[in-house]
């Protein structure tokens, strides 16, 4: 990296060196479930619960030694520390029914994630199931549907729990559950009722919290729940800060409309973490690979503005089976590294003196401004320093992985 551009960003007050530091050390949690379209290992159906993955690219992963395969290429194009965020279907081993999937079924990947120095997140699956009855989980009429899935989930916190005392790195066990209805429903509270005490008996499990947090996930709506979800914003948000859990936020699951970015800075002031799952919707939650547009670098901006990224669990998730799954996988990721660092290099106290000064003319400009500044220059040097390629050589040495390994895989 030529001088003269450290020189150039220390005349707004941003120190380069401090900010390759810094970024090094933001932990993104890499899905594995994009290598596999959702896949799992179970050898179960079709995906059910409002989950839908499109495209028949060769080389999608069958098994746990391909995936791991995928991802350790993956790796290789992804800088920064990085962790491997995991769904209960992806358990190895014998397989077990969903609702007993424990510690055993995850050493091995406790095992892969010592070996490479990576953290673990988790997810209980709470989709294609034959115990969603009519869609339903959590909050389903039934008793015994809802024993089924609490059981599960309090065997995620142990899941979870093992993962942070093993890896000495903390973890996050998120709940999703995609209940709700296709039309307008009879009764909105019952479902929501049910759905609270199915969380409160979960939590009845006093997990460590030096080593893991519990993050619950809302949603706007989905296919074949249009009209009606149970676990909405609105009640997510009042469980988690009443009962001391995080509210992750998945920048797919809101009204196109809404600006995910601008919900940061008011939640980091009521809870000591936040949780993220960061995708890139087409008109809906339909998990696009990330690009770096507008909404991604602001989600970015904000966790930077808000001097938050050590409070703040950053995890993917998206799923693209029409293209190459690793080069998507590094596409993606990328792009989340780059908006960091785009993030960081912007002269947020500059811009923060402006607005309280009633300078908003300065603050436009220097918005604009600072748009034209050599981020890339510093995004190679930041690659250069991590060891992996920059960006006119990875995708060609995932072509290669592709035409000597995933073709041949013949699915």
């Amino acid at each position: 990296m030529r001088k003269e551009v450290k020189e150039l960003y220390a005349k707004y007050g941003v120190d380069v060196n401090r900010v390759l530091r810094d970024l090094a050390k933001v932990k993104v949690s890499i899905h594995c479930w994009q290598l596999d379209d959702v896949t799992g290992f179970e050898c179960g159906g079709a995906l059910t619960g409002g989950i839908q993955s499109t495209g028949d690219y060769p080389g999608k992963a069958r098994n746990f030694t391909e995936l791991t395969q995928d991802l350790d290429v993956a790796l290789k194009y992804i800088p920064g520390s990085k962790k491997i965020n995991l769904h209960a279907l992806y358990q190895t081993g014998e397989t077990v029914d969903r609702k007993d999937v424990g510690v055993e079924q995850f050493k091995e990947w406790v095992d892969y994630a010592k070996s490479r120095g990576l953290g673990l997140d988790y997810n209980p699956t709470i989709f294609s199931s034959p115990m969603l009855k009519d869609g339903l989980s959590l909050s389903s009429p039934e008793k015994e549907v809802r024993d089924y899935w609490i059981e599960h989930c309090v065997n995620s916190l142990k899941v979870t729990e093992y993962f942070g005392r093993e890896l000495g790195q903390k973890a996050l066990c998120n709940i999703w559950i995609p209940d709700g209805l296709k039309e307008v429903p009879a009764d909105r509270m019952g479902p929501r009722k049910r759905l609270k005490e199915s969380l409160d008996k979960i939590l009845e499990y006093k997990y460590d919290k030096r080593v893991m947090d519990v993050a619950v996930e809302s949603k706007v709506f989905g296919i074949g729940v249009e009209s009606y979800t149970v676990g909405s914003n609105e009640f997510y948000l009042s469980y988690a800060m009443k009962n001391n859990v995080l509210c992750l936020l998945d920048t797919g699951h809101f009204h196109p409309t809404e600006n995910v970015a601008d919900k940061i800075s008011s939640l980091i002031l009521f809870s000591p973490r936040l949780a993220f799952h960061v995708s890139r919707p087409v008109r809906w939650d339909s998990d696009h690979v990330l690009k770096l547009n507008d909404d991604l670098q602001e989600v970015a901006d904000e966790l930077v503005k808000c001097n938050i990224l050590d409070k703040a669990y950053i995890g993917l998730d998206y799923f693209d089976g029409s293209i190459n799954r690793v080069a998507a996988l590094v596409i993606g990721a990328r792009n989340m590294e780059k908006a960091l660092l785009k993030a960081m290099l912007t002269p947020w106290n500059m811009l923060r003196e402006a607005q309280d000064s009633y300078d908003h003319t300065k603050v436009l400009a220097l918005q604009e401004e600072v748009k034209t500044l050599p981020w890339t220059e510093v995004w190679n040097e930041y690659c250069k320093k991590q060891g992996v390629e920059d960006e006119a050589t990875w995708f060609e040495k995932v072509r290669e992985y592709e035409s000597e390994v995933l073709v041949k895989r013949g699915n």
